[in-house]
């Protein structure tokens, strides 16, 4: 006998807890986690052995994301914005509650890089010289007076500081597939370490505890990013990782006994943890399975906290000692009211596009009866030069719980699978891009569970785009679209992008176009110049706070398409920026997708 699956609600699955910037005390004792169990992410303290949770922030408004205690285990660090604006601060709160904002001006940006390996101090990154550009900074933890050590007059990303606080590694994008490193001494000022021809990134990581050498990601002779290390005495290189898939991030432990790094191997996150001295790789035996993210090693390197989630359920936060090897989860994110068993557990799948390239995707299929063929969603990622991967989402599941299959593709032009891949959508956007997501269509139709007739495209961010642009540029491609705070007119928003995004602006006018001097073509590509072409209906959502897709790209396309008769939807959010934070916001505006496309999909 085949179990019916039950039906949930918006209100359980953003009931779900959400978990993020985890860290543990200088005494072990306990961990430092933002939860939204409040409605808004705020911070929390766990005991290491989970049997006390102290909730530490109260903020009904403001996203809190912790940044880890002061080296006396009673102060902690904090950043936060308003309204989801994206100016965050950085506060520190005290044993009583009381809370001090350390970047306070008014439209100073400021984000922690680290905390000092004497403990007298943090470094981190504020534009309040210069909106466009981050200056570093070190702040005194006794006094709160920074000091200034790297003035960025030249839209340099400050990567790494040796702890001897000699040096100072600095990233360059000059294109979204070309990037250089360089080294920043006081007596020298900068200099650049990687001379090279064509396409190579190179990215600086880390410095060794002594400061002799420099660990970087690269993809010089290869498709993916590998961990290489540069002598800074001999110039010599080494690599210390490679792998088939990319390494898209390293990190130290506190005192470099462990080296570790993430690799994407097709959509999914996998984690490798060596002994530096050795480079052996550290065993850890029932590691679960899932996603990886936030890991963290604790000043005494006997624990290891992190976080865990899959497709069906949300993460949960683990604690690895190393002696004992002992692995202890200390929570349960999933709704108890919801039965992971009636969830869909997400597919990594691959189909040809029109030009034959292999495209990857994420395919969640409903539970259907015997004939039964459901309606489905493309869903479209964020970017340009996002990624799909098997993480917990809840708007999916929610969707999928109700019958809907979704297929969220990452189209040509998502990080991920190689430099190739992720350059073969440049100055194409809205083009061969969106032809994958058609192509997707095809994919859904020759599994045998979907009606072809009934097949919308969503999308938020870029994805927005991709929803708007698929109803402009392939208006019969498909039966209903989604955008959630979508671009309509890269003109404007290229132009109107954050002013602390100067340093990326030429990597986004060599990737989607240059609004100055490519004007027509901006236009050509922009769905609000061809708004006329909409003939399907259209829901939007939009955050008033959004500082890079501004409301007015939301606003304009609305008029439009009414002008054309057809049905849209439209919700502003006035405390949102871009994404929704807040869990209320989130069950009005999920419920509003499932509702509009129960009417007319």
């Amino acid at each position: 006998m085949i179990r019916v699956k039950k039906k949930y609600s918006i209100e359980q699955f953003v009931n779900c807890e959400s978990l993020i910037g985890v860290s543990i005390s200088p005494d072990d004792g306990k961990i430092l986690v933002g939860s939204n169990r409040s409605g808004v992410y705020n911070t929390y303290a766990f005991s290491r052995s989970g049997d006390k949770v102290e909730q530490l922030t109260s903020s009904d408004d403001n996203f809190i994301i912790p940044k880890g205690y002061f080296p006396d285990g009673r102060k902690f660090l904090f950043s936060s914005d308003q309204g989801g604006n994206e100016i965050t601060h950085l506060y520190m709160q005290k044993e009583d509650g009381k809370q001090i904002d350390l970047t306070p001006g008014t439209e100073e940006k400021a984000e922690f890089h680290r905390w000092s390996l004497d403990e007298n101090s943090f470094f981190y990154e504020s534009n309040k010289r210069d909106p466009r550009y981050m200056d570093l900074y070190e702040m005194n933890i006794d006094t709160l007076e920074p000091t200034l050590l790297f003035t960025n007059k030249d839209g340099y990303y400050v990567a790494a500081i040796s702890h001897d606080k000699k040096y100072v590694a600095l990233h360059k994008p000059r294109t979204a597939n070309n990037s250089d490193m360089f080294i920043y001494t006081k007596e020298d000022g900068v200099k650049h370490l990687s001379e090279h021809d064509g396409d190579v990134h190179y990215q600086p990581v880390a410095f060794d505890l002594d400061s002799n050498f420099l660990y970087f990601l690269t993809d010089e002779e290869h498709e993916f990013l590998y961990l290489k290390r540069l002598c800074l005495t001999s110039g010599m290189t080494e690599v210390v990782a490679k792998e088939d898939w990319g390494i898209v991030a390293a990190r130290f432990s506190p005192t470099h006994k462990y080296l570790y790094y993430y690799v994407n191997h097709d959509g999914k996150t996998e984690v490798k943890v060596l002994e530096t001295a050795t480079g052996k790789a550290v065993e850890i035996t029932d590691f679960p399975e899932g996603q990886i993210s936030g890991l963290a090693i604790s000043k005494s390197e006997k624990y290891m906290v992190f976080l865990v989630n899959r497709s069906t359920a949300p993460a949960n936060l683990y604690v690895y000692e190393f002696e004992s090897k002992t692995l202890n989860c200390l929570t349960n994110s999933l709704n108890p009211e919801i039965d992971e068993n009636d969830l869909v557990h997400a597919k990594v799948v691959h189909f040809p596009s029109f030009d034959g390239l292999d495209i990857p995707a994420i395919y969640y299929e409903p539970h259907l009866e015997d004939g039964e063929k459901a309606p489905a969603l493309i869903y479209v990622h964020g970017g340009p030069g996002g990624q799909w991967t098997v993480d917990f989402n809840p708007m999916i599941q929610y969707l999928v719980n109700h019958g809907y299959a979704v297929l969220a593709v990452n189209n040509r032009g998502s990080s991920g699978y190689g430099k190739t891949f992720f350059k073969a959508a440049d100055l194409k956007h809205g083009d061969v891009d969106l032809a994958d997501c058609i192509e997707g269509k095809t994919f859904l139709t020759e599994t045998g569970k979907i009606d072809e007739n009934r097949i919308g495209i969503i999308g938020g961010s870029y994805g927005g785009y991709m929803t708007l642009a698929a109803l402009t540029f392939q208006p019969d491609a498909f039966n209903v679209g989604v955008n959630i705070f979508g671009v309509s007119n890269w003109e404007r928003t290229l132009k109107s992008i954050p002013p602390w995004w100067e340093a990326s602006r030429d990597l986004l006018y060599k990737k989607i176009g240059d609004p100055y001097t490519q004007t027509d073509y901006i236009r050509s590509i922009s769905p609000l110049f061809h708004a006329e072409n909409i003939n399907k209906p259209l829901i939007v959502l939009q955050g008033a706070n959004d500082p890079r897709v501004l409301q007015a790209e939301s606003d304009d396309i609305v008029e439009k398409v009414k002008e054309n008769g057809v049905p849209v939807e439209y919700i502003i959010f006035e405390d949102e920026g871009h994404g929704f934070t807040k869990r209320e916001n989130q069950v009005t505006g999920f419920r509003a997708i499932r509702e509009f496309l129960d009417r007319y999909l």
